[in-house]
């Protein structure tokens, strides 16, 4: 890149920055909710609960399908990028 054209593109530098950031920003979050980890973890508590009276089976059954929905999603997102 020349001079001249480091000159031109100048005023430009602080929105870049902010687009980078935000970039960074978006794909930290992505990582986050496509993360199954706490799908995983949320699936063995409520197991836990279960097993411990802290809740009924229609509850466990709602939730238990809620997060193997929530697991498919997530396979099917990352399957994309496979």
């Amino acid at each position: 890149m020349g001079l001249f054209t480091r000159l031109l593109t100048l005023p430009a530098a602080p929105v870049q920055a902010v687009i980078w950031a935000a970039q960074r920003v978006a794909e930290k979050a992505e990582d986050e909710y496509y993360d199954p980890a706490p799908v995983w973890r949320e699936l063995a508590d409520l197991e836990r609960r279960l097993l411990n009276d802290e809740i009924d089976q229609d509850t466990f059954d709602r939730r238990e399908d809620e997060l193997i929905e929530r697991l498919t999603e997530i396979a099917e997102f990352r399957q994309q990028f496979s």
